[in-house]
Parts: structure tokens; C-alpha cells; sequence
């Protein structure tokens, strides 16, 4: 019996079978293939025989995900090789005529070796590697009592080696652009998303994630609260009351105020006042609701969890046979989480289909801002038809631009065209004119967007080329193949970028490197080989760690100049702009017209008007405008999303002990110094998760900062009522923001003070953790630690495995570039999101 086989059974609950197994002879590659029978006569008894084979399953449904992955990968990489392969017979369109060097015809001749063997490696191997350190580790930290402070930190370091990465990937796109049938394409569900004969509901956010809790096809639902639903009851009766004589064809808060009643309660609404509305009897198929709890569906299939969770995201289109009197309850619903079992594309990433200018519903809307901030990648879906100058699509992109961008985690836009299989007249070419005409109609769509990208200023603010990407997809033909090769469909290029995304070696080398090196330190620790150097060696790193530490400090100075200085400006401007901003807000509709209702519609929802269709109206995005303009590039700067440089222009990445220069002059150190590069990489990749996080805080205080100024004087326009109401509007906003001189300062100073903020934390952070790390390494005593010799063996030729590089062969620096520039980025806690 080995090692992984003695973990599980101790972490099942099952250790009483250890001496049972270890008689049989049972390893890893045994446990797997364990039948009925055999199992039967292992464990005679039902209760830990059920318990057994239900965590055996479980096992097996996790180890054969893993090998999808690494089978998707292979097969993608094989697909590569015989591209080029392709391409390296073809004749040289170069002017040289030469054929492509050895190097490019052979790209396996610039792997590592380490890379070839990682390649090489199963991976259920893999899995078993990380399933087994985890358990060792669990031992360890269980072995390890609270008596003194050196294990306390152990077992701290220990809990903090577990990090869940999820990669947000945001789909946005109009009704009918194909953004259910991409994603099914993608992650291969062809039935999982419901798409064709239904109305998207541009309100409810749809996840789709893995299951990693069983092998059924879930979806929780989330509710909005039963306040929230009244509140927006009592609009609706207010609006349709008070709008009675107009004109209702083109009124889109019409329409959308009775697509939402008449999709819950049909025709009912129209005779009931909003308190008879809240009646349980209308929700007593959804107690969830009523109970403010979260509905869970379970299926075998997707296509029968998608049957049943249709009608809390869409509604039928056309009342056909079979949906008379059907209830459809997306207008209550908040969020939809769907979870898939056993897809490779999904282990750490999570889709999310959003409706493009977030939601009236105010907790909607909050989910909306915060998914989308947190999003590494955005696809923008659109009909290949009029890709490049379809409005929509672009007004989309453009109203989420900064919150993505300098407000949130963005590194790249991926501009999808759906449908590219489609061509007009086709039944009158053959099937090569037919995948001619399409590929040249995609050559030239993706020309056409990219145009149309450059010449979008204020989406170029935020993002480089480098960082747009066009795909002109078809997940009909990637399904039939008619006409396209798979791979000119571009659904694997999509593919490949969820794959990267995923990165789960990465996630192994960096659990693995970690208990590591908080093994060197125990092990460290019970040789006290370093005894009559403690004094010296933390002397040097403390030197090491102060002057890194001032690097940091000036950088972050230097950072708060800049910011004050622009800040300054744009107070100025905004100064002396804000009243011609006002007065072409207010009086765009010079004669009332139709704009008191927008204008209406303004201050009752805080100054944002969220219209059906058509660009999101912001007062205070105008007031705020000048602010933000000052800033952007320099925030961009500080806090890149799509650079590998970090932020502060890279002063955290930059940070080390230089634990190198002192493990030649203090040998009997070395354990306890690779602890403290593991220390160091592991707080430079925290802090960098955290600036992340932080950043978006610090760059909408701005916008925050005038909404609140602003509230009072909204509160009181929205009071207006009958004749005048234009003109009283448009007095009290005028009036409050004349009388809030300091507005723009006021937003000035809480940005800094929440940059000087983050500023404090970052440094703090990184000296005490490090202080620590270097005070619980040489100077406390580690008599009571238990004996991990064994397991630093184990988990030192596991590393071998992954990194193909022998241990007395790896430098301290040297780590980053063994694992190479994937991992490189998770530790330091930036996405991959490379270029497809």
C-alpha cells in the first residue's frame, strides 16, 4: 500500500481499512480499478462498504475530469504540430523563397524539459501528485500542536497553501446574437443553455460552472427579496397609473414594466392593486422566494435541467400550445448559477451570460457591477452581419469600458462573430464557392471590427491592441462540419483560451513548491544546524528586507505625487466645464417633449437612467468626467491589468530577501532560506490578488463620491409632480450641484485617501508577514516540531515529477523560470489570459 491509498482512507474516515488495504497490497494504481466484488470482500461491513464506494466514485469522476483536460490540451497542441506541418510543405510566399528554419517547423525543439516530461505526464498522476501532498500536509498541520508560537505559524502557512482560483469570463451580446448556442458549443453541452424560440431576459445574469461536488447537472436560483419585488410593484402600478393617455407603441419602461407583470401573473395584473399582487397564492410554486432562500435544481442531463430552468431566465416568445397560463419567473430572479460535472473547460473557470447595462433592480445591479469588474476576459457576441458598425454591440462595450478596464481586471477583449456559416444565395454556389465566399466574408469582418476598434477612443483608453482579439465563429458548422474544418470555425481557439485559463498544473506546482518549503523549515528546524549563525543570517536578511522595503515606500510616494498632480487638473477643469455639462443634460429636450420622463426616470434612480434599449444616461458620469479623464492614464500605469510588469511599475514583483547571495556563505541554512522564498513569492502573489481587488475600490471612489453628493438633490427633484415639473427638475439639480462648490475636491481626496490607504496596508503587510517569516525561521526554538524527513522526501521527488528538474540542480531564483511563464503569472497573481 502506498502513500496516496493510506491519505485517502484517513481523509474518508475510513483509517480503520489502512492495516486491511496494506494486507492486500492495495496502491493507487490498484484502488482505481477495484470492481464490485472485490470490494465486497474487502470491506464486509454495508455502512463503511456505501461510504467507500461512493468516495471511490467521487475520485474517479475528479482523476477522469483531469485527464479530459489533459487529452483536450494534447489534442489541441496535436492539431498545431500538423498545421505547421501543413504549412512547412506549402511554397514560401516570402520573398526569400526560404523554407521555415528547423525551429519553426519543430516547435517541440524550444521546450524545456521540463515541459516535454510535464506533457508526458498522465493526468491522473497529477491529480494523485496533489492529492497526495494535500493529505501529507494534512497529517502534518494535525501533528502539530498549539502550545508554541512556531507551530502555530506552521499551521497557519499550512491552511493558507489552499487558494481557489476562478477565472470570470463576462458574455455579453444582444437577444438573438448566439451567445447560448457559443457557450454549449464551447464547452460541448449542445442542449445545457435553452436558445432559439425564446426571449432572452435581459435581467437575469446566467453563470455556468463546474460541479464539483457530484456528478448531476445543477442550477441554483437566487431571488431578489420579496421588498425588493414590492418596491418594484409599486412602480410599475405608479408608472402605468400615471402614464395612462400616452403614447405606449415606443415606450420601452412600458413594454418592460408589462412584459414583467404579465410573464408572472399573465393577465391578472391588470386588475389588481401591487399589495394583492404580493399574495403567496401567486407564489406557491417558488416557497423559495417567499422564504428568501435559494431554489437548487438537480438532473441527470442538461437537457432536462434545462427544460426546468428555463422559465427563471426567459419566457416563451410566442404563446403557443402547451404555454397557456405558464408561469415564468425570471422577473424575481437575481442571479442563475448552472453547474456542469466532469468538463475540462470549467475547472476554474465560470461563464457568465450578462445583460449589458447592468439593472433598475439596485441588487441586481450591484451583482452586475461586481461580476463584471471581476471579470479577466470579456466576450463581446454579435451577428458577423454589420459586425463592425452594429451599435449596439460597440454601446455595450463602450458603457462597460472603464469598469472593466482601470475599474476592474480586464486583460482581454474577445469581439465574437456568430453565425458565420450564414451567406446569402448560397443555394446557388457549390460547397467550395460556399467555404470561400465564408472565408473571405471573415477576413473581412475581422478587418472591419478591428477598424472600427482603433477608431474607439474610449475603449482604447483602457485596452492596446494587443488585447482585442476577433473571432468569427460558427457552432453550427463546428457540430456538422458542412462546410468548415473545425478549427476555421474558431470554437477550439476558444477552447484552447478556456484550457489556458484553467492553467491546473500551475495550481499543483504552486501547492506543491509551497508544502515544500514549510517542510524544509520543520525539517530546518529539528536539525538546529544554524544555531551559532541565527544572529548573523537574520541580521542580513533584515538588511536585505529594510532596503527592499524603501524601494517600495519611494515608489509608492512617487505614485501619490503623480495622482495629486492629476487630480489637481482635473479638479480645475471640472470647475470650469460642469455648467455647459448640466445645461446640455437639462435642456437637450428644450420643450419638454418626451425628456421630462427621462428626466424623471434620472432623479428617481440616483441620476442613471438604464433604458430597454439605446445608451445608459449618467449624470454623474458627466459631472465626474473631467476627474476621471485626468486619472486614467496614470491609473492605468500604476495598476496595469494587462501587464506582466505589476503594479507601482513592478516594485512588489521586484521585492526579495536575495536569499541567493546568502545560501553560499551559510550552508546549514538552506533549509530555512528556500522556506523563505516559497514566503516570498507565495506574499508577492497575495498582495498582488489584493491590489486587484483594491484598485477598483480606490478608482470608483470618484463616481461615488458625486453619486452621494448628488442624492440629496435627486431626492428632492423627484418629488415634482404636475405642471412645471420639467422646469422644478431642472431648477433643484441645477441649484444643488451650485451649492456643493467642493464636489470635485470632496472626490479628489477620497481617491487619495483610499490610494494612501491601500499604499499603507500593501507595505505593512508585506514587512510584518516577512518579519515574521524571518523571526520564526532562526529564532525560535523547534524541539516540540514532529519529524517530517520522510515527507519532505516525498514531496521534493513529487516536485521533480512536475517541474522535470532535478532538486540539488534548482537555484532559488531559478523557480519562475522552471515553471515557466504560466506559472510565473499565478504566482505572482496575475491571470494567464494569453493571446489566442
Amino acid at each position: 500500500m502506498d502513500d496516496f491509498v493510506r491519505n485517502k482512507l484517513v481523509e474518508w474516515g475510513l483509517s480503520e481499512l489502512v492495516e486491511k488495504f496494506k494486507d492486500e497490497q492495495i496502491d493507487a494504481e490498484s484502488l482505481r480499478v477495484l470492481d464490485d466484488r472485490e470490494i465486497d470482500n474487502l470491506i464486509p461491513k454495508a455502512g463503511p462498504r456505501v461510504k467507500f464506494k461512493n468516495n471511490l466514485k467521487l475520485l474517479k469522476e475528479e482523476q477522469n475530469s483531469n485527464q479530459e483536460t489533459v487529452n483536450s490540451v494534447q489534442q489541441c497542441e496535436q492539431e498545431h504540430e500538423e498545421a505547421a506541418d501543413v504549412v512547412q510543405v506549402l511554397p514560401s510566399t516570402s520573398d526569400t523563397g526560404k523554407r521555415k528554419s528547423d525551429v519553426q517547423s519543430n516547435p517541440s525543439r524550444l521546450q524545456s524539459p521540463a515541459k516535454q516530461q510535464r506533457l508526458s505526464m498522465p493526468g491522473f498522476e497529477e491529480s494523485i501528485i496533489l492529492s497526495d501532498v494535500k493529505n501529507t500536509m494534512t497529517f502534518v498541520h494535525a501533528r502539530l500542536n498549539d502550545q508554541d508560537k512556531l507551530s502555530a505559524f506552521l499551521k497557519k502557512k499550512i491552511s493558507d497553501l489552499e487558494i481557489d482560483k476562478r477565472e470570470l469570463v463576462g458574455v455579453f451580446g444582444k437577444t438573438g446574437a448566439g451567445k447560448s448556442s457559443l457557450i454549449n458549443a464551447i464547452i460541448k453541452e449542445k442542449n445545457l443553455l435553452p436558445s432559439g424560440s425564446v426571449n432572452a431576459c435581459t435581467s437575469v445574469m446566467t453563470k455556468v460552472e463546474a460541479n464539483t461536488r457530484s456528478s448531476k447537472y445543477e442550477a441554483e436560483i437566487e431571488f431578489i427579496t420579496k421588498e425588493e419585488w414590492k418596491d418594484e410593484l409599486w412602480s410599475f402600478r405608479q408608472f402605468l397609473d400615471n402614464n395612462e393617455n400616452q403614447e405606449k407603441e415606443d415606450d420601452d419602461d412600458y413594454r418592460d414594466a408589462v412584459e414583467k407583470l404579465s410573464a408572472l401573473y399573465r393577465e391578472e395584473w391588470k386588475e389588481k392593486s401591487s399589495e394583492n399582487l404580493m399574495e403567496n397564492k401567486y407564489f406557491k410554486e417558488i416557497p423559495e422566494f417567499l422564504q428568501s432562500r435559494r431554489k437548487i435544481l438537480r438532473c441527470e442531463s442538461a437537457n432536462e435541467l434545462s427544460a426546468q430552468f428555463v422559465k427563471y431566465t426567459r419566457s416563451e416568445s410566442k404563446q403557443g400550445e402547451g404555454n397557456e397560463g405558464k408561469k415564468w419567473f425570471w422577473p424575481l430572479v437575481k442571479c442563475v448559477t448552472v453547474r456542469v460535472p466532469n468538463n475540462p473547460f470549467l475547472q476554474h473557470v465560470t461563464l457568465v451570460d450578462l445583460p449589458g447595462n447592468g439593472d433598475c433592480n439596485k441588487s441586481r445591479d450591484q451583482m452586475w457591477k461586481g461580476i463584471v469588474g471581476d471579470c479577466s476576459t470579456v466576450w463581446i457576441v454579435t451577428d458577423i452581419n454589420r459586425a463592425a458598425s452594429e451599435k449596439e454591440a460597440w454601446e455595450i462595450l463602450e458603457s462597460v469600458s472603464s469598469l472593466i478596464g482601470n475599474g476592474g481586471e480586464c486583460q482581454q477583449i474577445h469581439f465574437i462573430c456568430t453565425k458565420s456559416d450564414l451567406l446569402d444565395d448560397s443555394d446557388d454556389f457549390s460547397s467550395a464557392d460556399i467555404h470561400e465566399q465564408i472565408v473571405k466574408r471573415n477576413n473581412e469582418a475581422k478587418k472591419g471590427v478591428r477598424k472600427a476598434f482603433n477608431n474607439r477612443t474610449k475603449i482604447k483608453k483602457h485596452f492596446t491592441d494587443d488585447s482585442f482579439k476577433v473571432f468569427t465563429v460558427s457552432s453550427k458548422e463546428f457540430l456538422k462540419g458542412k462546410h468548415l474544418s473545425p478549427d476555421e470555425t474558431e470554437i477550439p481557439k476558444l477552447q484552447r483560451f478556456l484550457q489556458e485559463l484553467n492553467d491546473c498544473h500551475s495550481e499543483t506546482v504552486n501547492y506543491v513548491n509551497g508544502a515544500r518549503g514549510i517542510l524544509s523549515l520543520i525539517h530546518g528546524a529539528n536539525s538546529r544546524g544554524v544555531d551559532d549563525k541565527k544572529a548573523e543570517v537574520c541580521a542580513e536578511l533584515e538588511r536585505n528586507m529594510n532596503l527592499q522595503l524603501r524601494n517600495v515606500n519611494k515608489e509608492m510616494e512617487d505614485t501619490y505625487t503623480a495622482f495629486e498632480k492629476c487630480l489637481d487638473d482635473g479638479v480645475e477643469k471640472s470647475k470650469g466645464s460642469y455648467g455647459e455639462k448640466l445645461k446640455n443634460f437639462l435642456y437637450r429636450g428644450k420643450k419638454g417633449g418626451a425628456f421630462h420622463k427621462v428626466l424623471k426616470c434620472v432623479v428617481k434612480n440616483g441620476g442613471v437612467y438604464k433604458p430597454k434599449k439605446g445608451t445608459l444616461i449618467n449624470l454623474n458620469m458627466k459631472l465626474a468626467s473631467c476627474l476621471i479623464d485626468s486619472i486614467d492614464d496614470e491609473f492605468r500605469k500604476t495598476f496595469p491589468n494587462d501587464s506582466e510588469r505589476g503594479a507601482f511599475n513592478g516594485v512588489i514583483d521586484t521585492f526579495s530577501l536575495n536569499t541567493d547571495s546568502l545560501f553560499k556563505n551559510y550552508k546549514n541554512a538552506e533549509l530555512q532560506l528556500r522556506f523563505l522564498k516559497t514566503e516570498e513569492e507565495k506574499i508577492k502573489a497575495k498582495l498582488n490578488r489584493t491590489m486587484r481587488k483594491q484598485k477598483k475600490r480606490v478608482y470608483s471612489s470618484l463616481i461615488e463620491t458625486i453619486e452621494d453628493i448628488m442624492e440629496e438633490g435627486y431626492k428632492k427633484a423627484a418629488e415634482f409632480k404636475g405642471e412645471g415639473v420639467l422646469y422644478n427638475m431642472r431648477e433643484t439639480i441645477t441649484d444643488h450641484v451650485h451649492s456643493k462648490e467642493a464636489v470635485f475636491e470632496r472626490a479628489k481626496n477620497t481617491m487619495l485617501e483610499k490610494l494612501h490607504s491601500l499604499m499603507g496596508k500593501i507595505l505593512e503587510t508585506l514587512e510584518e508577514t516577512m518579519k515574521e517569516s524571518i523571526e520564526c525561521s532562526f529564532t525560535t526554538d523547534g524541539g516540540s516540531l514532529p519529524d517530517v524527513s520522510t515527507e519532505l522526501e516525498m514531496v521534493k521527488k513529487h516536485y521533480v515529477k512536475l517541474v522535470g528538474t532535478p532538486d540539488d540542480e534548482t537555484s532559488l531564483t531559478g523557480f519562475a523560470d522552471q515553471v515557466e511563464t504560466a506559472e510565473t503569472w499565478t504566482q505572482t497573481g496575475l491571470p494567464r489570459g494569453s493571446a489566442v
